[in-house]
Parts: structure tokens; sequence; C-alpha cells
């Protein structure tokens, strides 16, 4: 036999590595396509789920907490932890959770869990803007077995549902838990659709997908929420596909994503008012002054008049074209159209600076005063631009107005409890329960602790007239009854100028192509319902 001829040699080495980096490519596009990258607007200023009411905080927890009720993206009432509800006497419901439910760490989530939650939201100390609003109706709380619990109000509640819709449940080992025990991570332990694996303050927060979630299987393993107050870098991070989508779309940068193939723009009218604040409690306010800067005497801000003639001032649809590119609607309510008691009846004041002037002169302030006007630079779309584009409009009706902008966190601190340190401010009210009756709660009725209300009344505003008709239409069951009632309320506060709306947000998100996301009118951000394409 002719042995056949010795071949060449040849290396294994090249193929294998060349195998090896390929395996890589396909595990790394594996992985990104199981994670998101979200930049957010806007800081938390606490992962404490029942310390502060404030969208970023509400947003970030409704990853790892759950609720008894949800919202849809239209804040429609649909069962959540609660796969149903009913009302057992005008003054008594009953709620019936999910079966099989766990926490994280695998503790099932039973009816205990959701009074020991409801226990904790009056207890937590040193809130600056506290849930207790949403839980103050409660008299008793009875658990009928692990599944069902019977709740008592102090008098009828028809709006309990709703409001235990913004209330995240924690498991009842934490009802004593510091808000530092949430800041550093031993009590995140919720049972929403991901689970927290950490926090940098002022960074991100990172989530990892919980298998276990009663609502189905998240899209994504990895979630990462990037903090980027900044607009200019929030869109460039997006540009350059450092993040998957962002929110709270820079409106100076929408004409050129508007011009990216490879970019998605969701939008929602938003359940926030943007709005002016005044002190209308003390007799003499600080930042309100002679043209000279001494002293006034008297408050200004108290006189019906002055206030009508700020809003006379407001140059509404020039703010809405000029400065939010024409992706805000003027305001002259508490909420947008189509919002459960949102009046239809209130409509934007006309821009009339020569009856602002005449105004002016009737309350005795022929010659104006100088104001100082106090806002955010940090968390609402161009902020700081529609606090300086009020003040040069209360320039040219002789009130002699300076915008003074500062961090959103700073802000709240010092302009409520304890201090009230600003005469007016421009603020923004998003409606966590997608009704009138939120801001009507939270903004406008006399402040009182043991009731809940007023909790973010920062101008102490004050109306019977007003008081009354609020209290009958939280106790009011018929829905028809109970909307007229809020639409009263709600022209008795705008009629009285209690606050000057300016205009209600849109809100829009920005994705890579293929990504949908499900606007929602209460401006929350939420992974889950970031979906890719199929």
């Amino acid at each position: 036999m002719t042995p056949l001829p010795n071949r060449p040699k040849t290396s294994k080495r090249p193929l294998y590595l060349g195998m090896l980096m390929a395996l890589a490519m396909l595990t790394a596009s594996a992985a990104r396509a199981q994670s998101l990258t979200i930049a957010l607007a806007s800081m938390p200023t606490a992962v404490d789920p029942h310390f502060h009411n404030l969208v970023p905080n509400n947003a970030i927890a409704a990853h790892v907490f759950d609720r008894l009720v949800h919202q849809d993206e239209r804040q429609r009432l649909i069962p959540g932890l609660a796969e149903a509800w009913r009302p057992i006497s005008d003054t008594e419901w009953e709620f019936r959770l999910r079966r099989g439910m766990v926490f994280h760490d695998g503790a099932p989530l039973e009816a205990e869990d959701v009074a020991a939650t409801l226990r904790r939201v009056p207890a937590v100390p040193n809130s600056p803007g506290p849930f207790t609003q949403f839980t103050r109706s409660i008299a008793a709380v009875e658990v009928i077995d692990p599944l069902t619990l019977r709740i008592r109000t102090r008098s009828p509640a028809p709006l309990l549902p709703i409001d235990l819709s913004v209330v995240p449940i924690i498991p009842r080992r934490f009802e004593g838990a510091a808000t530092s025990a949430f800041a550093n991570g031993s009590a995140m332990v919720g049972s929403g659709p991901f689970r927290f694996e950490s926090f940098v303050p002022g960074e991100r927060v990172t989530l990892l997908r919980n298998d276990a979630y009663w609502g189905g299987r998240p899209p994504w393993a990895r979630v990462t929420l990037r903090i980027v107050p900044n607009d200019s870098t929030r869109a460039a991070s997006l540009l350059a596909g450092d993040v998957d989508a962002v929110e709270a779309v820079p409106l100076t940068q929408l004409a050129a994503l508007r011009r990216r193939p490879d970019l998605r723009l969701w939008r929602a009218v938003s359940n926030r008012v943007m709005f002016l604040s005044f002190d209308t409690h003390r007799d003499a306010t600080p930042f309100a002054t002679e043209r000279g800067g001494r002293p006034l005497a008297t408050n200004p801000l108290r006189d019906r008049r002055v206030r009508l003639a700020i809003s006379k001032a407001i140059n509404r649809p020039l703010i809405v074209e000029r400065l939010m590119e024409n992706e805000a609607i003027a305001a002259g309510g508490l909420l947008a159209e189509g919002f459960f008691g949102a009046s239809p009846r209130l409509a934007p004041e006309p821009f009339d600076p020569d009856g602002a002037r005449r105004l002016l002169r009737e309350s005795g302030w022929p010659q104006g005063f100088q104001l100082t006007l106090h806002g955010p630079n940090d968390r609402f779309p161009n902020d700081e631009r529609i606090l300086q584009a009020v003040a040069q409009m209360l320039a040219r009706i002789g009130i002699e107005a300076r915008a003074e902008a500062m961090p959103f966190n700073l802000l709240l601190a010092r302009g409520g409890p304890p201090d009230h340190a600003f005469s007016a401010m421009l603020l923004g009210w998003g409606s966590n329960t997608g009704e009138v009756s939120s801001p009507l709660r939270g903004l406008l009725a006399t402040p009182d602790r043991q009731t809940g209300m007023g909790v973010a009344n920062r101008g102490r505003y004050s109306n019977a007239a007003l008081d009354a008709l609020l209290s009958r239409a939280l106790g009011t069951v018929a829905e028809d009854e109970r909307r007229q009632l809020l639409e009263q309320a709600s022209e008795v506060a705008i009629g009285d100028h209690a606050i000057v709306p300016v205009l209600y947000q849109v809100n829009i998100w920005a994705t890579r192509r293929g990504l949908t996301y499900a606007a929602r009118a209460d401006e929350w951000t939420l992974a889950q319902f970031f979906t890719p394409d199929p």
C-alpha cells in the first residue's frame, strides 16, 4: 500500500479564537436585547415609597412595589394586587387579593401586609409630601382571612379604590422601617415586576426582572434608570445610542429627534397643570416690596384683583407656541379636558394687559410693586424659561418681577412648611388619581394635618365655600353628582384666582426604533410598558 503523502499541519487556534469572539458577540447582543436603559429627567427625593408623594419617586417605586388597584395609561382603574373590590355599605369596602402572590424574597403577600402598609403611611416622620390624603378617610382595617380585608371609613368614601391605587404595598415586617432602610436597600423588598438591585443617589437605579410577577414576565431581565436632569445631555444620550429611551423629551431637541428615522416619539396629554401659587395667608409677605425695595405693610397677593391682574398679564398662547413648541395646552382650570371633574366652563384667562393695569389701579397699586417669582430649574419642561417669561410679562403691567430659579428639592423644602419662605411660586401638580379631586384636596383645600387636606397648599389659601363643596364631593357615591360637585369646586377656586393656571403639559417620550411605549397621562416612566417590536 502506498502511504498517503503527509499533509501540512493546520493550527486550530485561530478558528477557536474566532468562535470565542463570535460567541462573545452573540452573548453581548443577547444581553443587550434583554436589558433596557432609560434616561430620567428628574431627581428622586427618596426611594421610601411612602416618604414623599412625588412623580419621580412614585414611578421608581412602582417598579418594585405593587398596588392594590392599578391605573391604565388613561388613569382608568383596573385590578392590581386586588382582583376585585366592592362596597358592602356606605362606609365599608371589601378587597379580595389574588391567590399565590409573593414578595421578591418569596414571602407570601397577604391581607396583613396591606393592613401594615396602611398603618405605616401616617407614621412616616418628616414627610414633605405625605400620602395621608389617600388614607385619612380610613377608620379601621379588618383582616378577614389571608386574601380578604375590609376597610371601614369615617364617612362615605367613594374614592377609596382610586386613593389606594396610589399607595405602594410593603411587607408587614417593614411597617416600622425607617426611610434610611429603603435608601440603603435593606427594606426595598416589594412584589412588583422588578427586583431592586441598587440605587446611587443622583446617578441611577438598577433593577432586575421578577420572574414570579403575577402580571406576567416583564420583557427586560435588567433595567437601568439613569438620572439625567440636563435636557441636552439626556437627548444626546439617546442620539448617541447610550440609552434606549428618554422621558420628558427636551423641546429644544424635538426637531432634531423628529428628523431621525431610527427614533420614535410617544405622546399623551398630561394630568399635570403648571400654575402660579401665591402667599394669601400673611398680612405682609417677604418677596413683595415697594419699587425701591422697602417692605410693604400689606400683602398685595391677598387681593383677588391683583391675582386676576397677574393672570391677565400672562400670554399663555405665546408661551405654548414659543417656549413649548406647541407641545402644551393653555390652561384655564386644574386639569385638561377629559379628566374626571374638569370643568368645561373654565377657559384660559384671555391675555389682557390693559385690563390687568386697570385692576392694579382699582386695587390700590397704580404704580405696581416689586415681586420675586420663585420656581424650579430642573423639574418640568422649560420650567426656568417659563418662569422668566412670566416675570417679563408681569413687568409690562407694572409689577417689577424678578425670576429666581433653583433646584426643585430646595424649592419644595423652603417653600413649604414650616418656613413658607416665598411669596409667589411657579409649580406643577399631577393628579395621582386622574380626578380634579386631587389638586383640590392637595393644593387648594384649607391645610389640615388631621384630615390630610391641603398637604401641598404652600400659599395656605383658605376658602370655606370651596371646602364645603369638596367635602360634599368626596362623600358622594353617585358618579354624575360627584362630577358636578367637583366642577363647581374647581370653578369656585379658579373664580377666586386661588392659583393661576398657566399650561397643561403634554408628556413626550422618545425611544430607539424597535421599541414601543404606552404613553401615560400620569407621566410615569415604567419599564414594563416598553415593549420590543415582534
